[in-house]
């Protein structure tokens, strides 16, 4: 019988060399779950949570942009979309019905939105915040929260509060005030499966967003609609290639409507950006430089001829001859040769000043971008022609803006005031951070020598160049101007004018300054008292038969009583002597002292037999707005009343009832929805 060998020793070997590599494997493996679990822990749980958590930001709410009143007129607008992945739903069917009960969309259109072969369906429109609640429980459906900047009246005063884009501010108030407007982004956590997919429900703000501040302007939203409705018609009437109409308030420098259009764009800030050669709008500026200087007075006479110049080689002409005339002649009928002869006394240095005191050729530092200084050379620059050029405005280039504040000083009594748009900021609680005071940034003017200047410049909308923009019932002054546009090449541009106007009203006691300028108007009217006056007497009408126009409606009333002006007064000029004085007026008669009427107007007889002659029908104005209503009836001169309302649906007197300029027409109005 053969023995097999022993296995004992071997098997024992290959038991304890197993036994070894589990011990050794148990040892490794407690020793790395002991570094993952104590040692490298903290590496670990924060892989973990980025696998199974995201951090999203939460955009902050832009700050609104206000007017005057507190309206809002750029605002944040919260919207969301929606997304859908479908490699991610896990009940297709469930997805579908929830897509078509809560987003409107067909059967089809939502199966196509959950289609396993597609990664990514965006789904069109914009949602309001119901849809996130509703959609945040469905797997693979992403609502994603949006912010726009909306405008609830649309298109006014898009040129002042700019635009947003990619949350960035893009010109106007939207860019100056950017980083204030945008706010503190907030953060928000998802929580997320192994597969990196959203679950449903599972979110966290953990910073809440802190709003943007807010941005109070000095525009009326009213007058602003009115600047804007008033340019629009009038470049549509005259073909123009654009234009500016500006008010503002002479007493504290605060721009209350801005408007410019250029080349089809309602977005321009050519009120401020866009230089121009002002033509006889400065000429005021002139003779107050001529009469401060003591060089001339309003009765001094000069010899216009027939109406030609040549001086330096540069040919002056006038519209219409005219002969030997006042220097207040001179101003009221804008005659270059007139301005620019008696000009001749001033030296470079007084001539300089006088432009530079009103600010041209620097920027106003208004808070808008993009804000144009405007040209005013220094004397040494000047060629031989630069003063008789500087005397009727040319040679020197100014802004809309910057004009218009130079008439606010002529209307205020002296003082140039600082533009202001921005009326205050406050923060995201509506707490005020800074509030804007009127500033004068220097007196120009004496008190005595604004009144004569001023009373001038009535005659000029009351019998000269500026009549297209007198009122029924105020006087209103003012200054008309043509000049020609330059080209590229820095020549005049043939056939190429800007038209324009300057008005203040009332006269007596200014409340706001119109300015009104069309660039390049087509046709053959083209003088500014032609095309430009009306659309200030169209302004000032329209803002008169406002709801709350910013106005002091006692003082109008005061002046709305007082009988207008009879005939063209000629201001005497205060004697200097012992400094200045006020300024005593003679008038002139109407064709001899028998003829002259009082201030009283005559006889109550008179009156009524004048107002029985002038008597017309009551046009039927039943079915227009409220304002364009009373726009008509004040520009017949008659004094209008009314009820709450926007849409007139009858008057008294009745239609058709025979009314005079002066007598008054109560208008019944009814809401424009009442039917």
């Amino acid at each position: 019988m053969t023995m097999r060998p022993s296995r004992g020793p071997n098997l024992t070997l290959r038991r304890r060399v197993l036994l070894g590599v589990w011990l050794v494997a148990g040892v490794v493996l407690l020793a790395r779950a002991g570094q993952i679990q104590i040692f490298q822990a903290d590496k670990w749980r924060s892989m973990a949570d980025r696998q199974q958590r995201s951090s999203e930001t939460v955009p902050a709410p832009r700050g609104a942009v206000l007017d005057r009143d507190g309206v809002q007129l750029a605002v944040s607008h919260e919207t969301f979309t929606v997304g859908v992945a479908p490699r991610e739903i896990l009940d297709r069917d469930a997805a579908v019905r929830a897509l078509v009960d809560v987003l409107d969309l067909t059967s089809r259109e939502a199966r196509r939105l959950t289609d396993p072969a597609r990664r990514w369906a965006p789904v069109r429109g914009r949602f309001s915040a119901e849809v996130r609640e509703a959609l945040s429980v469905v797997q693979g459906v992403y609502v994603t929260r949006e912010l726009d900047r909306f405008y609830p009246h649309e298109a006014v005063a898009r040129g002042v509060l700019g635009r947003v884009t990619d949350g960035v501010g893009a010109g106007g108030v939207d860019q100056e005030f950017d980083a204030m407007l945008q706010g503190v982004d907030g953060r928000t956590v998802l929580a997320r499966d192994s597969r990196g997919r959203r679950l449903p429900g599972q979110s966290w703000i953990v910073e809440e967003p802190q709003s943007g501040g807010q941005v109070v302007l000095t525009i009326d939203l009213e007058l602003q609609e009115i600047a804007e409705e008033a340019l629009a018609e009038a470049i549509d009437d005259t073909q123009a290639r654009g234009g500016t109409v500006l008010v503002t308030d002479p007493r504290t420098g605060e721009i209350m409507a801005m408007a410019s259009v250029r080349d089809g764009s309602a977005k321009s800030l050519a009120a401020i950006n866009t230089p121009y050669e002002p033509g006889s709008t400065l000429k005021p500026f002139t003779v107050a430089a001529l009469l401060e200087h003591e060089i001339a007075t309003l009765a001094d006479s000069v010899d216009t001829g027939n109406g030609y110049w040549q001086v330096a080689g540069r040919a002056l002409r006038d519209v219409h001859a005219s002969g030997k005339i006042t220097l207040a002649d001179a101003l009221r009928e804008s005659s270059n040769v007139g301005i620019a002869k008696i000009a001749q006394g001033l030296t470079p240095a007084q001539q300089f000043e006088s432009l530079r005191d009103l600010g041209f050729g620097m920027a106003t530092g208004l808070r808008l971008p993009g804000e144009a200084s405007g040209v005013l050379r220094y004397p040494e620059d000047w060629s031989s022609q630069s003063p008789a050029s500087l005397a009727i405005g040319y040679e020197v280039s100014v802004t809309p803006l910057q004009m218009a504040m130079a008439y606010g000083a002529l209307a205020n009594g002296g003082y140039l005031m600082e533009p202001r748009i921005i009326k205050e900021t406050r923060d995201g609680n509506g707490r005020v951070v800074e509030r804007f005071e009127p500033r004068a940034v220097r007196k120009v003017f004496d008190g005595w020598l604004t009144r004569t200047i001023n009373n001038v410049l009535v005659d000029v909308v009351e019998d000269g160049t500026g009549t297209a923009a007198r009122l029924a019932n105020f006087d209103v002054a003012g200054k008309s101007g043509t000049s020609r546009v330059s080209g590229a090449d820095g020549r005049y541009v043939k056939g190429a004018y800007f038209s324009s106007f300057v008005g203040f009203f009332p006269a007596e006691d200014p409340q706001l300054v119109v300015f009104v300028l069309l660039e390049q108007p087509q046709g053959k009217e083209y003088y500014g008292g032609a095309i430009a006056a009306p659309v200030t007497r169209a302004t000032l009408e329209a803002i008169l038969a406002a709801r709350r126009p910013p106005l002091d409606r006692n003082a109008l009333a005061h002046l709305a009583t007082a009988p207008k002006r009879s005939g063209s007064l000629r201001p005497v000029d205060a004697p200097r002597a012992g400094g200045p004085a006020p300024v005593r007026f003679a008038t002139l008669s109407l064709g001899g002292p028998s003829s002259s009427p009082s201030r009283e107007g005559g006889s109550a007889r008179t009156m009524e037999t004048v107002r029985a002659s002038q008597a017309l029908p009551l046009a039927d104005l039943s079915g227009l707005s409220l304002r364009e209503a009373v726009r008509r009836l004040h520009a017949r001169g008659l004094r209008v009343t009314w009820d709450g309302g926007d849409r007139v649906k009858s008057s008294l007197p009745r239609w058709g009832t025979p009314v005079a300029a002066g007598d008054t027409v109560h208008l019944l109005v009814r809401r424009g929805d009442d039917g």
